[in-house]
Order: structure tokens, then sequence, then C-alpha cells
């Protein structure tokens, strides 16, 4: 195995217990894992196959986590028609659009996507791919992702109750329960991997309560729960017509819609959940059940500010998640983390809401808790190599020397210099090495046409 010394690191920010924070440190990598860390005096001697020195200029830390996007939605950034409307409009306006989406098309946007969120930082993401038109598989994306070094958890998603029977999507973009199950059933036997370190694991993912049947998150739950390491993800209590169509069809609030049908436990985490009153609150820490935290979607959207502080207080799992690239309109986990910072601050009227090393907690070791991950979003012996280094001593970074690490965040730090996944260099001194970004972009741009034009 390959031995890496990272050398001369200005501040080391560890997020192990104590979230220990080391000055003027080193790390040692073997192979996919970290051997050591300290002092470089205090590291194993011995020769080392390549040395990366970073000269005392750079803060280093865990690999950022996404715990919820949708990449195909790069197809569809700021369209006009769903710039203003809030989450059952902006939905209503985009199906048609999505409708004319390619394999092809899922494959340009998921690897455009994935290099967007790797240069901001994110080492693991987490995507939810629910509609399936025109013959697109879960296969294209994992297939597109895997040529960019993303560690990576897809999501089988799914919709099966259309217009007709009182759903909020096009009966033209929604499947076959029976359908949806043995596609479910096969991309686990190709392509879950639960091992520790793993780069590609498997979640099923009905879309959202409004959009699949209560038999359908039943049998999910099920199917997941017969394969080792198989989540369970969906969105909830987005805003407030979410929590309407929950109380109008089932006669429950989201928390006991979700309880109805087997979806709370460790095994288990919902996007937004905005609207989560206490009992809900109270639930999810109660199970383990977790949440991704998506600031730039929620305002967007005109969904609210998530009660974070106080899910947090209660003891809820919470990681951070971009959302997709129709309802950020970003991929940028640094950033997402910054405005989960200010938005703390704003929903509490609070300055001290959230702290800036509170935020980059929720997006490294907190995602990973969502993720179901004991190996990663933290530096320590044993843990996998997904490390990530940003260069503080750049104009944007000038006289913030009382605290460079909460710099990251306040003086808004939106790419990283280096990035390391599963020990593999992925940015080299500020360049995505495994994509060549220009015809990428091209691509998608045409492709993106296209589906506008019809």
């Amino acid at each position: 195995m390959k031995s890496l010394l990272v050398r001369n690191i200005h501040t080391l920010v560890t997020m192990g217990p104590g979230s220990a924070e080391l000055r003027d440190a080193a790390m040692l990598v073997r192979g996919n894992r970290i051997e050591a860390l300290g002092a470089e005096s205090s590291l194993p001697r011995g020769d080392v196959d390549e040395v990366l020195d970073l000269r005392g200029r750079h803060i280093v830390l865990p690999g950022l986590v996404n715990t919820h996007h949708h990449f195909y939605q790069h197809l569809t950034r700021s369209l006009p028609a769903a710039q203003d409307r809030e989450l059952f409009g902006w939905l209503q306006a985009l199906y048609p659009v999505w409708a004319r989406m390619t394999p092809a098309g899922v494959q340009a946007s998921a690897k455009l996507c994935a290099a967007e969120l790797i240069l901001s930082g994110c080492t693991t993401a987490s995507d939810h791919l629910y509609i399936f038109p025109n013959g697109v598989r879960l296969d294209d994306e994992i297939e597109a992702v895997a040529t960019t070094g993303l560690r990576f958890h897809a999501s089988r998603g799914s919709m099966s109750v259309g217009e007709s029977l009182g759903g909020l999507p096009p009966d033209a973009v929604v499947e076959d329960e029976a359908s949806i199950l043995r596609d479910s059933e096969r991309v686990i036997a190709a392509f879950h991997d639960p091992e520790p370190l793993s780069m590609l694991r498997i979640v099923l993912a009905p879309c959202s309560p409004f959009s699949v049947s209560p038999d359908l998150m039943r049998e999910s739950a099920v199917l997941a729960r017969s394969h080792r390491g198989v989540r369970l993800h969906t969105h909830l209590a987005e805003n407030h017509l979410d929590v309407d169509y929950s109380l109008q069809h089932y006669g429950k609030t989201p928390t006991e819609f979700a309880e109805s049908v087997d979806w709370l436990g460790e095994d288990v985490w919902h996007a937004h959940c905005v609207w989560l009153d206490d009992h809900g609150i109270r639930r999810f820490a109660a199970t383990g059940t977790g949440v991704a935290h998506c600031p730039c979607s929620n305002m967007r959207l005109a969904s609210g500010l998530a009660p974070v502080r106080r899910m947090l207080a209660a003891g809820v799992p919470v990681g951070l998640g971009a959302d997709g690239a129709a309802s950020n309109d970003a991929s940028s986990l640094l950033r997402e983390a910054r405005q989960a910072m200010f938005s703390a601050r704003v929903k509490d009227t609070d300055a001290g809401a959230m702290s800036a090393r509170g935020a980059l907690a929720l997006a490294t070791r907190g995602g990973a808790q969502v993720l179901g991950r004991n190996d990663i979003g933290v530096l320590a012996p044993g843990m996998a190599a997904d490390f990530i280094a940003v260069n503080i001593d750049t104009p944007r970074f000038a006289g913030a020397q009382g605290d460079p690490v909460a710099a990251l965040l306040f003086c808004d730090a939106d790419r990283v210099d280096y990035s390391f996944i599963n020990g593999r260099c992925v940015v080299d001194a500020g360049r995505l090495v495994t994509v060549d970004l220009p015809p990428l972009v091209e691509q998608v741009n045409r492709l993106s046409r296209a589906m506008l034009e019809g």
C-alpha cells in the first residue's frame, strides 16, 4: 500500500472527540486509511512514497458529507417558470421538463454535480434519483459518479401516486409499485457494498408522502431491512402544504405518518423536516432517526427555517444537504455549512445559535452519522483517508488571524485546494484531476437546451 505524508499543516481539524485542532501538524496515510497524525516528529519513521508539503498555509479537515441532493436537476437550474414558486408549484412547473430526461442527461448531470461538490469540499454524497423516464436507470448515475472518485450513496427513489390517484406528480412520470420493488432489489444486488470504507451503497427512497402510497413505504422498509446496511430516505415536513397533505390524506402529522409505515429508526433519515413539531423532534431523537438539513433550498423555496438547534439539543442526528441543483441552485457544501450557521441564528434571533465549528460538525461527523458511517467524518487513525485542505494564505482570508478555522465559513471559503477521497488525490492545487470540465459543461448545456426546447 502506498503511503503519503501530509506535512506542515497550519491547523488540522480532527472533528473527533473533543474536536481537537492540531497546529503545525502532520498526517500519515497508508493506502485508503489514516495511519497517524500529530506533530511530525511523533509520526512513525520510515520512507514514504509521497509527500505533500502544505508549507504552513492550509487548514486540513475531514471531507464534507452531503446527505441530500438531486444531481439530475443540474439540467434545469434557475428555470424561469420555477424561480419564484413554493415547493408544490415549483415541482409542477418542473415535472413536465424532467419527463424529457434521458440516460445521457442523467450521466452528464451526475458527473458535473459530483465535480462541483468535490471542488467545494464534499468527499461523500447521497443522491436521490426518483424519476426514471425514457429508459433512465439508477445505473446511469452510479456509473457516472464512479468516474469522479466521489464516495457515493445512491438512492433508488420512486414515485407511484400520480394526479389521478390524488398525488402531486403527473401520471406520466410515476411507476408501477411492483416494478419499483423489483428494480430496488436488482440495484441492491448489483451495487450495494456494506463493508467498511465502501465507496458505494444503495438507499431505498420513495420520494415523498404526496407521491407514493403507504404500502410502498412499508414494503420498501421491509426490503431495505432484509439487506445489511441498506438505509431508507425520503422528504418529510418540508413546507406547510406538505404537512397539510399528510393531515388531509392520512389524518396524521408527518411524524405520525412516518411512524405508521415503519419509517422511524437509526436506519432512516428524512430531508428538510422544516415543520417538525415538538412531538416529531422527540420521536426522532428517541428512535435515532436522522435529518438532512438543507438551508439554502429551504430559503429558496420559502419553505421556512428548520428548528435545527432544538433538534440537536434533543439528540436528533443532523447532517447537511445541498439539495437539488434546481432548488438551491448551487452545489457547494462549504457554502451550505455557512448558510446553516447563519440560518440557525436567524431562526432563533440569537447570534450564538450556531457557531462556525458547529456548522462544520454538521457537515462532517453529523453527515457521517446520518448516513450510518463510522469510517468517515473524523480524522483519526483507522478512519478513511477522506480529507480536504484550504489555503488560508489568500486575500479572502487576509486579516483572519485570530481564528482561521472559523474564517473558513465567516470569510466564505467556496473551493478547496486539495481533496483526497479513499486515499486518492482528486483535487490537486485547486484542479479537479478526475474530470475534464470544459467538454462536460458543454455537454450539460446542450442536453439542458434539448430538454427545455422539448
